[in-house]
């Protein structure tokens, strides 16, 4: 810090729960900017007298949380459309005379969607709840083109006011108000909605519930999003995923609605992925300490997870656990096998019941991940839990001469056109395993050795 630092800050009462230092910090750190960004507890009858004095200390933003999000509206030289719309306020840009406000939850939430592969465009909705968050995920649906969002309340009064003001906000008239006991009426047959679930049931420590229980209203849902981010997994998640549908927690919507707002401090300066992934790790670590700490290493076949994991293990004290070997000791045949007479469904539906338990398990270990394991959703999401996810990244070339010509023991590689084949799977896969991991090493041309050191260098 010097002369020529520029301070932001989050206003809250109370704020010292706030991670936004840690997170905000971080991102100038990795940025090369020199900011710094503290947190400043403000009491309510104080709101005014904390802009203005914000303003005459030349701060260059704000983060504004509860229960300050509307008051802080009076005190404003300028409201972006979308916060004026939701009516809520959580970042403060400095502008000319004063600061301008922006509401970055809808913009999150939008980000997030978006990195999961969620479309909103023609989809037919479901939004549970009318409270604050419920309006920035209706005003979003509407604006990005959702065909129908019945809004689920059990106050149905709330839900038609919230429908009436965003169906005019958006001048679309798309959102439906409906009594949450009434979901049994909804029309159509079949997985047909997108699922936004908006309320703060299931949030810690009530992880056992959710606002609606029945099975048969998740067999309706081809994708939830929960905006609770803790647990990681919801029980709404839980119902969605068991009915066969995917689901995607508050976390990102958390971590984005973040990094939009240092976006907006510092135009022109973009928080690449690879620091937006370290920054999901440090949430995950703040918001579940209790979560593993292994060394997950994924990757395609060939690329040397096992014998990373046996080197790295013998150098730095741990035990090794190969997800494979773990899945034939629970089917008690070899994965070959389980693919010739079950299936790959059912076999990775075993890899989701291998993970499960390893996290039951809580113990800090490497792990050698199959090939295949990260391509489940629920998978993707449960290896994030248990540790710190490497990827070794390895091209078609050094996977071949790995492999060689013996390749009866991989069930997907088998065909006449070995290369080929390496090509489209890998084609498919590497997007999969860049999304799941929070770092990655190239392995290229490099030593077991050396690939192990780096990794605990970077860990």
């Amino acid at each position: 810090m010097n002369g020529k630092t520029r301070v932001c800050g989050v206003i809250g009462c109370p704020v010292e729960h706030s991670m936004s230092p840690q997170m905000h910090n971080f991102y100038a750190e990795r940025t090369g900017l020199n900011l710094a960004y503290v947190p400043f507890r403000v009491e309510p009858q104080a709101v005014g007298d904390a802009v203005k004095g914000a303003y005459a200390l030349n701060l260059l933003g704000l983060n504004v949380t509860v229960p300050h999000k509307q008051r802080v509206m009076e005190y404003l030289v300028e409201i972006d459309e979308d916060a004026r719309a939701i009516g809520a306020v959580n970042t403060l840009v400095r502008m000319e005379g004063g600061y301008k406000g922006y509401n970055t939850d809808a913009a999150g939430l939008k980000r997030a969607m978006d990195r999961a592969g969620i479309a909103i465009r023609g989809q037919r909705c479901l939004l549970l709840g009318a409270g604050g968050a419920a309006k920035a995920a209706a005003y979003l649906l509407a604006r990005e083109g959702a065909d129908e969002v019945f809004l689920l309340n059990r106050n149905l009064d709330r839900a038609a006011q919230l429908a009436g003001c965003v169906n005019g906000l958006t001048g679309r008239d798309v959102i439906r108000p409906m009594a949450l006991a009434d979901y049994g009426r909804l029309s159509g047959t079949g997985r047909d909605f997108l699922c936004i679930q908006s309320t703060s049931v299931g949030m810690h420590p009530d992880t056992d519930q959710a606002v609606i229980e029945d099975e048969a209203f998740y067999e309706r849902i081809h994708t939830g999003v929960d905006i609770v981010y803790t647990p990681s997994e919801t029980k709404f998640m839980r119902l969605v995923r068991a009915s066969g549908g995917s689901a995607v927690g508050g976390l990102d919507m958390l971590l984005y609605q973040g990094i939009i707002a240092y976006e907006l401090w510092n135009p022109g300066t973009v928080v690449d992925e690879e620091t937006a992934s370290i920054a999901r790790q440090m949430l995950l670590d703040q918001l579940e300490p209790g979560r593993g700490k292994s060394v997950v290493l994924i990757g395609f076949m060939g690329a040397g997870k096992t014998s990373v994991a046996d080197r790295y293990a013998a150098d730095y004290g741990l035990a090794v656990v190969d997800t494979d070997q773990r899945i034939e000791e629970m089917a008690g045949m070899p994965i070959k096998d389980i693919f010739a007479s079950q299936g790959e469904e059912a076999f990775r539906a075993l890899e989701t019941e291998m993970l499960r338990a390893l996290l039951k398990e809580n113990e800090t270990r490497v792990i050698s991940v199959g090939g295949g394991l990260p391509l489940r959703e629920e998978n993707r999401e449960l290896l994030k839990q248990l540790g710190t996810v490497v990827l070794l990244d390895v091209s078609v070339d050094t996977v071949l001469e790995r492999l060689g010509r013996d390749v009866s023991s991989r069930p997907m590689l088998r065909g006449d056109d070995v290369r080929a084949r390496v090509e489209e799977l890998m084609a498919f896969r590497r997007p999969v395993y860049r999304e799941t991991c929070h770092r990655m090493v190239d392995v290229n041309g490099r030593t077991v050795g050396e690939i192990a050191a780096e990794i605990h260098s970077i860990l």
